[in-house]
């Protein structure tokens, strides 16, 4: 295999314990999105391959569960070290086959790891109850127990921390993982990976295959083995995912789609409203799953907000995420740079206004202009679809009342925004947005002891918090007799 870029991890498959080369017949690509060099080459995992996997990730399970959550935690712990002492190492590669500033990469590599500590030490507390029996000579236990070897579905916009928090927590349950990072960037996955088994990890607990998405997903699924999927990524193959996993009765969690709506009332703080919003906005390029999309704001501060959020936009600087002084970098894929302009002649078609951005940038590289439209009507395909690019829709709204409706009409429910200075508001805004993820002028939703997940169209389950660990595990009901 060619790796024209000295020091990158070289994609490998970790099956039974042991790195190798994959035995598929696809040849695929791992481009650098900001010049669009391909950084390494790889054969696709074949059907054999994860059949090994398989039984390897079989094998483990029963090892995997007797070991006592303190030793796995341990392991785990040390884990999290290792990628925290190699976080630049992984942060650099992340950029390499993903875009995203360096510094944004750091952070999603240290959040990683922070998820390993805390399920390591949430593991323990595992706990389950004495239920009081209805007669003296019973006795009722009931305890959690790891759900069985898990396959775990990742995509590319986060490339450590959608398979990260997702091994995380199946490993602190004590479930054995196949992990399928994406194919687009599966390098960063390996890094972790790497740390995890250097630390200590059995061979066959933790198992890395990628290549050809649905072909593996469909065979990981179908498969006996497996009796729980957790998978981040579009509705349109959650959807698809979750019929197959009715097939086989297994556990699942969707992390899907989301559209989040930002409502700016007329009383908030528009200097804060519009920093945090538009640091969250461009974030990876806008490739992200609670990216705010949709802004609604207030009319009485209607048109200075949209001309702060415009201005502060078009200061952002725009490039390779390997130099420090890039705000944003690329999107990851060419395809998506049509899928951009699309969407913003949509909205002028339907009379919105362009305030700033709206095109392709630089020679090399897939890089789209930090985008502002205002005036976008409900009708506009960017008030419906989500982006997933660097594009911001603005419009304003006259009351409470019509600001949650209008947050509220799409079948979207993952995370949504507010600022008001109105305690009030806030109280009432809890309660009305039909959202698995709300925050109060602040554009934090998510830590690793809080879940992380929607409603709707948006999936169902959580990661993080004590629901993530929750996810990977059942329940066993034991009367005794005595």
């Amino acid at each position: 295999m060619n790796n024209p870029s000295e020091g990158l991890r070289l994609p490998q498959f970790l099956i039974a314990g042991r790195w190798r080369e994959g035995g598929g017949a696809t040849l695929a690509e791992i481009r650098n999105p900001a010049s669009g060099v391909v950084l390494a080459s790889y054969r696709a995992a074949s059907a054999a391959d994860v059949e090994e996997a398989l039984g390897a990730a079989q094998r483990a399970f029963p090892l995997w569960r007797a070991t006592p959550a303190y030793e796995r935690g341990k392991i785990l712990r040390a884990g999290a070290a290792l990628m925290r002492e190699r976080a630049r190492s992984i942060a650099h590669t992340l950029t390499l086959e993903q875009g995203k500033p360096l510094a944004e990469a750091l952070a999603e590599v240290q959040a990683t790891a922070e998820m390993f500590e805390w399920c390591a030490e949430e593991g323990v507390r595992i706990y389950g109850r004495l239920v009081p029996a209805r007669v003296a000579n019973l006795r009722h236990d009931v305890i959690r127990e790891p759900v069985g070897p898990v396959a775990a579905l990742a995509t590319w916009n986060f490339p450590a921390r959608n398979p990260g928090y997702k091994m995380a927590a199946a490993l602190a349950a004590g479930c054995s993982c196949i992990v399928k990072p994406a194919e687009e960037t599966p390098l960063t996955c390996l890094l972790l990976a790497d740390a995890l088994t250097d630390a200590g990890l059995p061979p066959g607990v933790l198992g890395v295959v990628y290549g050809d998405a649905a072909a593996l997903s469909n065979q990981l699924i179908a498969s006996p083995v497996i009796r729980k999927i957790s998978y981040t990524g579009s509705t349109r193959i959650g959807r698809l995912l979750a019929k197959q996993a009715a097939e086989g009765v297994k556990k699942l969690t969707l992390e899907l789609g989301g559209h989040a709506p930002v409502l700016v009332f007329d009383d908030a703080d528009l200097k804060q409203a519009v920093s945090l919003t538009l640091a969250a906005k461009f974030r990876n390029a806008g490739q992200t799953c609670i990216s705010p999309t949709r802004f609604y704001v207030q009319e009485a501060v209607y048109d200075e907000f949209v001309q702060r959020f415009a201005a502060a936009s078009q200061a952002l600087r725009v490039g390779d995420g390997l130099d420090p002084a890039t705000n944003m970098g690329p999107v990851v894929h060419a395809r998506r740079l049509p899928d951009m302009a699309a969407f913003v002649q949509d909205a002028l078609d339907h009379k919105a206004r362009l305030v700033c951005g709206g095109r392709e940038m630089h020679e090399r590289g897939f890089f789209f202009e930090p985008t502002v439209i205002s005036d976008v009507g409900d009708d506009a395909r960017l008030m419906r679809d989500e982006p997933f690019g660097p594009i911001a829709a603005i419009t304003p709204f006259a009351g409470f009342d019509e600001g949650v409706a209008r947050a509220n009409a799409l079948p979207f429910g993952l995370a949504a925004y507010a600022f008001t200075q109105s305690l009030r508001t806030a109280n009432q805004l809890g309660a009305a947005l039909e959202v698995g993820m709300l925050a109060i002028n602040t554009c934090k939703v998510a830590s690793a002891e809080t879940p992380f997940g929607g409603v709707k169209d948006s999936g169902y389950g959580s990661e993080g918090g004590i629901e993530g660990l929750e996810a990977y595990l059942v329940t066993k009901s034991i009367t005794t007799a005595y």
